[in-house]
């Protein structure tokens, strides 16, 4: 089976910087994506939002973070990932093109669009129901266009859609827009946009093609009648959860929960970009996410390459667990130290705050002497003094 350092499932803005991060670290990086490199931005016609460049197309930009990562000798591989494995404490990440062991692995695979679910929509998809105007933009030229929704995606993909359309109107539940005040601004001052507040879409009607969209008013409840060739859906987005549900812990609907460093409830896995639990799923904290991921698994893995040389590979080894946090712990460390020193006695100092996960996978509380014997733990001696711990190492 190939073994790699750092496998990243997805090639987005967060992939890309893990890649370019994971690469500067001195890793060695494979790539995994299904598709065209840049994730969701490929869909976006303008992104005015990434500092340093005050205007770029979406696929402009994505093949920049692909170029830099390629500058750093970043494998990308093409390659559906199915499943994300355990087996035997190895991390295993299964694609249609065969399995790869991986030391660490970061989840960068994103999020999607999701579906209105009303009646109409589904038996219109690629016949006037779109989910991305950039994509679908250019077929409704001098025609008129819903858009649904009321956050940022909404309000800047129907400004975009004034391109083409004649007219565009945002179907929005709420009497107001949730985006940004200047994309709102923007659109607001557009006369092709109307707003239509209040209304949600209670089916799509239309021979073949679509006709028009039904409305009704929450607040009323009137049913209206909206004529359109074209409904482009941006009522929220879902994880591409798929190749790691079950395994790692989500919040609701599966967003990956992940702590400050992007360590997910399994050692080694990360999750970074707008799969993450997360307030704000931008471009911009997709390339922070995978920095910190990328530098998270490096440091991960430097400690576990680390930690076994020092504890798993030997035939018997003995080691001290404390914290590094707790004044205490750190000054019976210390004189564990001095004493099997002043003894001619080689004993291992591990910092079980940093290494929690490895404290806990042997099931030491700290402080201890833990014995080893060919990775496999055989004695855990409790410590809470210099007496105890002179009386250890004796």
């Amino acid at each position: 089976m190939e073994k790699r350092e750092l496998v990243i499932i997805g090639a987005g803005p967060a992939g890309m910087a893990a890649a370019i991060y994971g690469r500067r670290a001195g890793l060695d990086v494979l790539l995994l994506e299904r598709g065209a490199t840049g994730g969701q931005i490929n869909t976006t016609e303008e992104i005015e939002n990434w500092p340093g460049v005050q205007c770029a197309t979406g696929p402009e930009l994505g093949n920049m973070f692909r170029e830099h990562a390629l500058k750093f000798k970043t494998e990308i591989r093409p390659a559906e990932v199915k499943k994300v494995q355990l087996r035997d404490g190895a991390k295993i990440v299964v694609t249609d093109k065969g399995e790869i062991e991986a030391d660490a692995i970061v989840v960068a695979t994103g999020a999607y669009f999701r579906r209105l679910g009303c009646p109409g929509e589904a038996e219109h998809i690629g016949q006037g129901v779109s989910y991305c105007a950039v994509c679908d933009g250019a077929f409704f030229e001098d025609e008129e266009v819903a858009v649904v929704g009321g956050g940022n995606t909404a309000v800047e993909e129907g400004d975009y859609l004034t391109k083409f359309a004649s007219k565009v109107y945002i179907v929005h539940r709420r009497d107001e827009f949730r985006a940004d005040r200047a994309a709102i601004e923007r659109a607001l001052s557009n006369p092709k946009i109307v707003p239509v507040w209040n209304s949600v879409v209670e089916r799509i009607e239309g021979d073949g093609a679509v006709e028009k969209v039904v409305l009704k008013n929450v607040k009323t409840n009137e049913v209206s009648d909206l004529k359109v060739a074209g409904v482009f859906m941006f009522v929220g987005q879902a994880p591409y959860d798929e190749c790691v549900k079950g395994l790692v812990n989500a919040a609701k609907e599966g967003w990956i929960l992940t702590n400050d460093n992007m360590e997910t409830s399994v050692e080694g896995i990360f999750a970074a970009g707008d799969v993450r639990s997360k307030h704000l799923r931008q471009v911009v904290t997709a390339a922070s996410d995978g920095a910190i991921a990328a530098m998270g698994a490096s440091s991960y893995i430097n400690e576990q390459l680390h930690l076994r040389s020092v504890l798993l590979e030997p035939e018997s080894v003995t080691a001290f667990f404390y914290s590094s946090i707790d004044a205490n712990q750190a000054h019976l460390s210390n004189e564990a130290e001095k004493l099997a020193k002043s003894q001619g006695k080689k004993l291992p100092i591990i910092d079980g705050y940093k290494n929690s996960r490895m404290a806990e996978k042997l099931g030491v509380s700290l402080p201890a002497f833990v014995q080893l014997h060919s990775g496999a733990v055989t004695k855990v001696t409790p410590v809470a003094s210099e007496a105890d711990v002179a009386k250890a190492l004796a």
